[in-house]
């Protein structure tokens, strides 16, 4: 594809009462995420005779697994989406993450847990599909902004789940599930009875098994060189968000020697500096500085605040890091926008499935190089410990990604 994709004429301003409604889903979604963040790796831990690095290792495992069946499923639940429309891929996903938190929470072992992962990366689609249902009701020109008002509730479940995580987890390590699950079953429910169908039947692609695996998907990605080069970008940015979920409870409690309790709400301080982000920053920087240069922005703190939390040698010296990290966000919703230009809207839904198969080859690859980096530096066998190492490894990923962003777009407008 050459240029950029018309607009949907059913997108000619976003629907509010709809965008309210993806809200609540993404919402709850991350409440249910959040809630087991703090507690997954401990229970892990308790699993190994409270062995950090080995804990880090089987870690690293369960993240790459999970997904594995990202990179699988992905293209087939996008595609889907684009054959039957977003709400019943929506309603399926979370449905299936309530039945995977529920597994978990009775997992007498840590080959259970593992079952457990694998279920969730089948079933977790629910945020790309909700992506592809924002780019069908909203005009090109708003859905850098659009995707940051959304995102909001990225921040709202990060700051309510990973606090209450840490609260429940105090009281039983295995509550946390039980609350994750019962907030994905209800946002089940919630989608059941409120949730409108955003593709008409009139613009809805036929399914194809070409279309609706990894290869195929990733062929839309090549079929444009912005396209391609965006996606390349996007690959090394996710692959460097990983080093959080994969090490960073581990890092805090080894380097830092926080709690649970410390560490969730770490994490909802993390919130609420990407929810003042997404909501109040990146419409203005958009339209201010255009969707290329809020990319190159938002890529640059990124590094910034990676370098702060790798080299912090307090506490305290980390948390000066979490709003420059925030300021990544507007990266994200940049190339959002940048990259729904670049296809129709009978392929939104396979565009935000190859996406998402890109996100999962970085989350396939993430959790073993940063949770070996992280054993390798802090482990007996190493002359010279450096816990931070996976964070500064995700500042320079950072910085390449910033470097092909800048070759890919030089020269455009926007």
């Amino acid at each position: 594809m050459s240029g950029e994709a018309p607009a949907s004429p059913a997108a000619a301003a976003p629907r509010g009462a709809a965008v309210a409604f993806i809200f609540v889903t993404i919402l709850l979604d991350m409440l249910a995420l959040g809630v087991i963040i703090p507690i997954l790796p401990k229970l892990i831990e308790s699993f190994v005779d409270n062995d950090t690095a080995n804990a880090a290792r089987i870690f690293g495992l369960f993240g790459t697994a999970w997904a594995v069946m990202q990179f699988f499923f992905s293209p087939v639940l996008g595609a889907l989406s684009d054959r039957f429309g977003r709400r019943p891929v929506i309603l399926l996903s979370n449905f299936g993450l309530g039945l995977d938190y529920v597994l978990m929470a009775l997992a007498p072992s840590l080959s259970w847990l593992f079952v457990g992962r694998l279920i969730s990366g089948i079933t977790s689609a629910s945020v790309s599909t909700a992506f592809a249902y924002i780019a069908d009701i909203t005009a090109p020109e708003h859905r850098a902004a659009m995707f940051g008002k959304v995102g909001v509730a990225f921040g709202a479940g990060f700051i309510l789940g990973p606090a209450l995580g840490g609260v429940l987890g105090d009281i039983d390590p295995r509550l946390p599930f039980w609350a994750a699950a019962g907030l994905s079953f209800t946002n089940t429910l919630y989608g059941f009875l409120i949730l409108p169908e955003s593709l008409s039947r009139e613009r809805r692609s036929p399914w194809r098994w070409k279309s609706a695996n990894p290869v195929g998907a990733l062929r839309l990605l090549a079929s444009d060189s912005v396209l391609a080069g965006l996606s390349l970008a996007n690959f090394f940015a996710q692959l460097a968000h990983v080093v959080l979920p994969s090490v960073f409870v581990l890092y805090a409690t080894y380097r830092y020697g926080w709690d649970v309790k410390t560490v969730g709400l770490t994490l909802a301080l993390v919130g609420i500096c990407q929810m003042v982000v997404q909501g109040a920053a990146i419409g203005p920087i958009v339209k201010r500085f255009g969707e290329r240069r809020a990319l190159f922005f938002g890529l640059a703190c990124g590094a910034v605040g990676f370098f702060i939390c790798g080299t912090a040698p307090t506490g305290h010296w980390f948390w000066t890091a979490v709003p420059v990290m925030a300021l990544w966000g507007v990266a994200g919703a940049a190339t959002q926008a940048l990259i729904t230009r670049r296809v129709s809207p009978e392929q939104q839904g396979r565009l935000q499935g190859a996406t998402n198969s890109v996100q999962s080859i970085s989350q396939l690859l993430g959790p073993f190089l940063f949770t070996l980096t992280f054993a390798h530096f802090i482990g007996p066998q190493t002359a010279f410990k450096l816990p931070g190492a996976p964070f500064l490894l995700a500042s320079v990923l950072l910085l390449l990604a910033l470097a092909i962003a800048l070759r890919t777009l030089a020269g455009k407008q926007r």
